[in-house]
């Protein structure tokens, strides 16, 4: 079970995103959509195109 602090803020993404941009290009994302701070403590939760996990 993961454990969230209290006031921590989750922010889903609610279309796709493309995963293959890897932790710096999700990072850009959360800058100029959002326009938030990635580094903030708050978690951004995003969905890649297929939305299926590999089995």
């Amino acid at each position: 079970m993961i454990q969230i602090a209290a006031g921590t803020k989750v922010y889903l993404a609610c279309q796709p995103v493309d995963m293959r941009r890897g932790f710096d290009g999700l990072s850009a994302e959360v800058v100029n959509r959002l326009n938030a701070d990635p580094y903030s403590g708050n978690l951004f939760v995003f969905r890649g195109r297929r939305g299926q996990q590999a089995t």
